[in-house]
């Protein structure tokens, strides 16, 4: 169990807070980085022969670094073949998995006699054991903070020998969920701490890899308290022999802002020092990342310690930091480093990641099932970026077993000791989707809390465990879920089950829950495969998944079409993702969103579920600037009935602004309906407050239309003289009776008699009677591979430009006018009978099949659209289904009707049932 008191000595009724995110000693300190001597032990005889002291004929590599990087291991010798094993995860070049020895001569330098050193290997999976001179000093295990080793006897001025050995075998395997999906044995680890599904299960050291002074100051914890606007320091001071008191200095920028000393009363502990900071230490947040560096002079040695205040609360439901209120827009991290394999450990590569989320909107980073280096908590202190930290594991069994419950609670201890000072860790969860023992959960939250309460806790990022995930439990500061006891508060839950309507929120689902709630890994909509990507793997991942995906299409010739599959397919995807986080933002008292997620997830089955590709660079299917338009701190927001119109019907909507960036006075928000020539309306509501917080509801919109023309409208609302600004598309429909002078039937056969006698005919069977994929609007959900019993579609594909559509205004891609459609058809497999589709519909990347909803081609002496959408039930209601039969028919009595292919009649019937 943890017990932090031995340790750090707790401020007593002092309101909690944040604090440092690094320390430096200006103490010398010897870097092992560099070339080293490696052999592998897949035997496990190393200890048994002495290698510590006998080393075996080795390999050289570069460390810090990973065998993968060294090209050392078993070669992975798989094809891109369409099998389970390629398209689970991108494919190492080379793997190993079990001991493998580092050794290297140290020089150590004089002045280093009778002291203390230690040893810091920054980063392994996960097991370590450390030899001097063949002398052994100890071993450490941790999957999420640096691995330790104070020395002091094996050590020699001069010349001596490090062996280190490392374990990256499974040392815990029940602190994983094992994936049945996944035939390969290595593969079958979800959790992202280890895993072959994002940073692969690496054998090396990453990150710092040093010898130093054992610093005087241990167990450095900085809390705030701001009402008094005080830090507040507590430590343990090792052996320390001098004056009693230690001078410091606060500054920032290398600007000295304030100066002082604290008294020691006792040389062995310094306690309960309150340092006062004054007004001119500002608070830390997402606008004002305020950080300053705390030197602490002791004897001839000095430390820095890096420090931001801030204050992380629950007010009655509310997530509050430093007392004003706060929204999280995140998304998922999952440890997805393409082209290392493993997370990076400078500061630089960080601060890429998170201003490309920031770039996004974002403010926010949940760390699925995975704890990043320091370098990922100092990027987010100084761009003002929050984190949830989770403890490494994916376990349906939390609990159960002595062995992994003391791992873990080790584990949290290691996690809060390292990174607990960091103004960007607010939120931590024991980790993700857990089930089983949930006192035990409980208990274990509790402890962490009394521990260190500068943050907020909850016992598992959501949990399918019955009784657990509806609700949160009696620990939870905050809860992560996809529903509550009264429903959804994700789109997974109706997009496909509901026609389109915005004026909707979670309202009713969450107004009983007395935490910050937070909505669990929203979207996960897939996005085809983006080719382009395939050339920039030069690391140590082979994209064997998207090779075998491309090299499929172009056996089925389907190759051209690639580029405006990953159009259409993102297309959708984004539109999705603006309802979502639309509704969330939407929705008094809800305090966030994450996302599963903005960049791809290349794991778990080839999960492309991102806007963005695992480099964090766009496929161009949306840019920040229009992400941020609904994901940004201040969104202009519209409630509405619904997307289709007819003319004669008025549109009626509800402005509301979710603030969450600053308290606004006197603001004017403009409105405007527009279509391509111009304006149709507008208009603009004058001296509006926009208090901080989603309940601002500003004013309403209503106009009557009246068009001749099917016609798309764009309702845009801003807040003038600023960058904020949304828009929504809508449709209008002419509404009129349209005397049919095509030839229509249900029936094939009648079809056939009429196509002999060489009429123009639209064959529309009853979807039952069709031979198809089930007709859905929102697109693979995850992953055809990891979850393949799924109606396995993205959406649509087809031509604006082609006259078919000339009186049904339509984009490349699905947009909200499909939905009716999308769901009132099946997709029939057009492969091997020559036709091009009409309204295509994007196959799922495993099949590649040509999948269509309208086709034409020539049957006998006539020519025929046949339609697998629904384009007769019910049209008087169903608007888009009545506008697209009334263009088709307008199309086929057009000189441009004129189909390109001929068929049998024969070849129909294979989409029609017996």
């Amino acid at each position: 169990m943890m017990n932090f008191q031995k340790h750090l000595h707790i401020l007593a009724l002092l309101t909690s807070g944040l604090f440092v995110f690094s320390c430096q000693s200006v103490e010398k300190e010897l870097s092992l980085a560099g070339n080293w001597h490696v052999a592998l032990d897949s035997m496990d005889v190393g200890e048994n022969e002495k290698w510590f002291e006998n080393f075996p004929n080795s390999e050289i590599m570069e460390v810090p670094g990973t065998l993968d990087m060294a090209d050392l291991g078993i070669k992975n010798n798989l094809e891109p073949t369409l099998t389970n094993e390629v398209l689970s995860h991108l494919a190492r070049k080379r793997q190993y998995i079990g001991k493998a020895w580092f050794q290297k001569s140290i020089q150590i330098p004089s002045e280093w006699k009778d002291q203390e050193i230690e040893l810091t290997l920054e980063r392994i999976i996960w097991g370590s054991k450390v030899w001097i001179n063949g002398s052994y000093v100890g071993n450490q295990e941790s999957l999420v903070s640096p691995h330790r080793f104070k020395i002091q006897d094996q050590l020699k001025p001069g010349k001596n020998i490090l062996t280190v050995c490392i374990d990256n075998s499974d040392l815990y395997p029940n602190i994983n969920i094992a994936g049945s999906k996944y035939v390969e044995p290595f593969s079958k680890d979800m959790a992202h701490g280890y895993t072959n599904h994002t940073q692969i299960k690496w054998n090396g050291i990453i990150g710092e890899i040093s010898l130093k002074p054992v610093a005087k100051l241990s167990n450095v914890k900085l809390d705030s308290d701001l009402t008094n606007k005080r830090l507040l320091v507590t430590a343990n001071i090792e052996n320390f022999e001098g004056a009693n008191d230690i001078p410091y200095k606060i500054s920032r920028n290398g600007q000295l802002l304030k100066e002082g000393k604290i008294n020691i009363s006792n040389k062995n502990i310094l306690i309960k020092y309150p340092l006062e900071v004054g007004s001119e230490i500002k608070p830390w947040d997402e606008f004002d990342p305020n950080v300053y560096d705390l030197e602490l002079i002791i004897g001839n040695t000095s430390e820095i310690h890096r420090f931001g205040m801030r204050d992380i609360t629950s007010d009655n439901g509310v997530l509050m930091l430093n007392g004003h209120r706060i929204y999280l827009r995140g998304t998922l991290e999952c440890a997805v480093f393409p082209l290392t394999g493993h997370p990076p450990t400078d500061k630089k590569d960080w601060k890429n990641i998170i201003s490309a989320a920031k770039s996004y909107g974002l403010n926010h980073f949940r760390f699925h099932s995975w704890c990043p280096p320091k370098a990922a908590f100092d990027a987010a202190d100084e761009l003002g970026f929050y984190l949830q930290i989770e403890l490494p594991h994916w376990n349906l069994h939390v609990g159960k077993d002595l062995k992994t419950n003391l791992f873990l609670e080790k584990e949290a201890e290691n996690i809060l000791r390292e990174y607990g000072n960091h103004p960007s860790f607010i939120l931590m969860a024991l980790g993700n989707e857990l089930e089983g023992d949930i006192d035990y959960m409980n208990s274990f939250i509790k402890k962490l809390k009394v521990e260190d309460p500068r943050r907020l806790y909850t016992t598992t990022s959501f949990s399918f465990q019955k009784g657990v995930g509806r609700l949160p439990q009696p620990e939870d500061d905050f809860f992560v879920t996809q529903w509550t006891n009264r429903g959804w508060i994700r789109g997974q839950g109706f997009f496909n089950a509901q026609p389109p309507h915005f004026d909707k929120d979670y309202q009713n689902e969450i107004d009983h829950i007395e935490v910050p709630i937070i909505s669990h890994e929203i979207g996960q909509y897939s996005v085809y495969p983006d080719f382009t990507e395939i050339d920039k793997y030069q690391g140590i991942l082979r994209p064997l998944n998207f090779m075998a995906i491309k090299k499929d299409l172009e056996n089925k010739g389907l190759i051209d079409l690639a580029s405006a599959f990953t159009e259409a397919s993102g297309k959708l995807a984004s539109l999705l993702y603006k309802e979502e986080i639309e509704r969330a933002l939407k929705t008094k008292g809800f305090d966030g969103f994450q996302l599963l997620q903005l960049q791809d997830f290349p794991g778990q089955g080839t999960a492309l579920v991102g806007l963005l590709n695992v480099f964090w660079e766009s496929k161009g299917i949306i840019d920040g600037p229009e992400f941020s338009r609904f994901s940004g701190e201040l969104v202009p927001l519209l409630r509405f009935e619904k997307a289709v119109f007819k003319s004669g019907e008025t549109f009626d909507a509800e402005i509301q602004v979710a603030n969450f960036f600053k308290p606004m006075e006197k603001q004017t928000i403009k409105w405007s309906i527009n279509e391509v020539n111009g304006s149709v309306a507008s208009g603009e509501l004058v001296g509006k407050t926009l208090d901080i917080g989603n309940q601002n509801r500003i004013g309403a919109i209503s106009h009557k239309f009246s068009v001749e023309k099917a016609t798309k409208f764009i309702v845009k609302v801003e807040l003038s003289g600023t960058k904020y600004s949304n828009e929504w598309p809508i449709w209008v429909y002419p509404d009129r009776k349209v005397e049919r002078k095509i030839s229509y039937t249900k029936s094939f056969p009648e079809a056939q008699k009429w196509l002999e006698e060489g009429r123009s005919v639209i064959l529309n069977p009853t979807l039952v009677d069709l031979i198809g994929e089930t007709g859905r609007f929102v697109p693979v959900f995850w992953s055809p591979v990891h979850f393949p019993d799924q109606p396995a579609t993205m959406g649509i594909l087809c031509d604006p430009k082609h006259p078919l559509f000339k009186d049904f205004p339509t984009e490349s891609h699905s947009n909200w006018q499909w939905w009716d459609l999308c769901i009132q058809s099946k997709a029939l497999n057009l492969e091997k009978l020559g036709v091009t589709p009409l309204v295509r519909v994007v196959d799922n990347f495993v099949t590649n099949r040509t999948l269509s909803i309208l086709f034409e081609t020539k049957v006998g002496e006539g020519k025929l659209i046949f339609s697998s959408i629904d384009l007769d039930t019910d049209l008087e209601n169903r608007l888009a289904a009545n506008q697209l039969r009334e263009s088709l028919e307008n199309y086929m009595n057009s000189e441009s009707f004129n189909p390109q292919t001929q068929i049998s009649s024969s070849d129909l019937g294979r989409f029609i049932k017996n």
